[in-house]
């Protein structure tokens, strides 16, 4: 059995805190092992260790996420990167292909796709292992996993089976319904109906005879080449209403999605993260300030404050899931990205009557950690260091550099730095169409970095 995990989405509904970069699945405010904090999948993919499935997944995701997930899970984590945002379809389909032609996985291999980020115990993942027994077992195109209701929720999509009797193995499905209102909720309920939570198992061969039957090819670089002409379509509507026999495993445990600050908030380690303080006649009131100033709550009950460099909310926990709706029309930047090497934030941007624009970022980079070299086409770059030290790769040169020192960067020079101490510095770019696709990678590891300017015989003063 092989695991595609999907990552993907926006995590609109827990703005400010997620954006583009960063999802919810990232958001580091889970309780992990020795008190530490983790996220949703730093939590899902240590309970698949544990349950020694790890080894057999890889993690469908975005360019956008790519080093976010590098960075929290490990740089041996096996990804699947679409070339861009498309649907749940596309996005299997290529991770199927991946299996297919580079892993030379077997045609009537179990492959279960589900979310990156369930927030489930144990046994939820055993029961995933059941869906490899069921599908060798039983005749169907698809198996899904279903989540025995605990309350008429209309935040779910529901699985209405045939049958209507006792729970048995497995259950073979009549229809969907996606978000009913709570009384249809509750009629399902009456019927046996199970919750949608996204996990899904078929044979191999089931998708790629797809792709063969619908002319696309099913070698995956040929599929990733011509990834935009596969459907911008959901899965769901793709293949599972289509597929002739899906059958269920009914599964009476626990399960949540901690997709609102509602829900979130209720499985947060603490009801304060960052500078602040919270009155004590506040009940169910939470706190979470990525800035450096102090923000107070004082008597409000039931409400989620949430502040970043994205922006700040302050919301009902009861209301919290309309904010994706309210920042549609929000067309902003990220303002805080982790990186493989560390994390940069935007302090500040100003756009000029000539075309001029101005970014201001404050930096850091982990101990040991390094940026990539490369070079800028389009803007010039000033940076301050204020903490630590580093080696400083520019042009024909590698040096020290410290705290007080200033770099200049004019646009087309190359340069990459990397941190002997945890490094921080304030970047300030000038120029005209500032953007963060403009550059030129060179080399990555800093190891490259230092053959290449020994192999040229540059000065390098280390």
């Amino acid at each position: 059995m092989k695991l595609i995990l999907l990552s993907g989405g926006s995590g609109k509904r827990l703005w400010p805190l997620s954006n583009d970069t960063r999802s919810k699945q990232f958001l580091k405010v889970l309780e992990g092992d020795n008190e530490s904090k983790e996220s949703m999948v730093q939590r899902v993919w240590r309970q698949l260790k544990t349950v020694n499935l790890a080894n057999s997944s890889i993690v469908a995701t975005s360019k956008l996420q790519q080093e976010m997930i590098y960075s929290q899970v490990g740089m041996d984590t096996p990804l699947v990167i679409e070339p861009e945002r498309r649907d749940t379809f596309p996005a299997i389909a290529l991770a199927a292909s991946y299996l297919y032609t580079e892993e030379q996985v077997h045609k009537d291999e179990i492959i279960v796709v589900l979310p990156v980020d369930p927030f489930v115990d144990i046994e939820f993942f055993n029961k995933i292992k059941e869906i490899e027994k069921i599908l060798n077992k039983q005749n169907a195109d698809i198996a899904l996993l279903g989540v025995k209701p605990t309350y008429p929720s209309s935040k779910y999509g529901y699985i209405v089976p045939k049958r209507d009797k006792n729970y048995e193995e497995y259950v073979e499905v009549d229809y969907f319904i996606e978000k009913p209102s709570e009384t249809k909720a509750n009629s399902l309920i009456k019927e046996n109906a199970l919750w949608n939570c996204g996990v899904f198992g078929f044979r191999l061969g089931y998708i790629i005879d797809i792709l063969k039957d619908s002319g696309f090819t099913t070698d995956y670089n040929n599929l990733y080449s011509n990834y935009s002409t596969l459907p911008k379509i959901s899965f769901d509507y793709e293949v599972l209403e289509k597929a002739k026999k899906v059958i269920t495993l009914p599964y009476d445990g626990f399960w949540k999605d901690l997709g609102t600050w509602n829900t979130l908030t209720e499985e947060m380690v603490t009801n304060q993260i960052g500078k602040g303080l919270i009155s004590e006649d506040s009940d169910n009131t939470h706190l979470v300030n990525e800035l450096d100033i102090p923000i107070t709550v004082v008597g409000l009950n039931n409400i989620v404050v949430a502040a970043s460099p994205d922006g700040i909310l302050v919301s009902d926990k009861e209301s919290s899931p309309k904010i994706k709706e309210l920042i549609n029309g929000i067309n902003q930047r990220p303002m805080y990205e982790e990186r493989l090497w560390g994390w940069s934030r935007v302090l500040d941007y100003a756009s000029y009557d000539n075309g001029q624009e101005m970014v201001t970022k404050r930096i850091c980079i982990n101990e040991g950690k390094n940026s990539s070299y490369h070079y800028h086409s389009l803007r010039d770059e000033v940076w301050t260091i204020v903490r630590g030290e580093g080696e400083l790769a520019i042009d024909d040169t590698i040096t020290r550099v410290k705290a007080g020192d200033t770099i200049h960067l004019p646009a087309g020079k190359k340069h990459g730095i990397k941190a002997l101490t945890e490094l921080e510095f304030i970047e300030i770019q000038t120029g005209v169409g500032i953007s963060d696709q403009d550059f030129t990678r060179l080399y990555f590891k800093w190891s490259d970095v230092i053959k290449h300017f020994h192999k040229t015989k540059s000065k390098v003063f280390i």
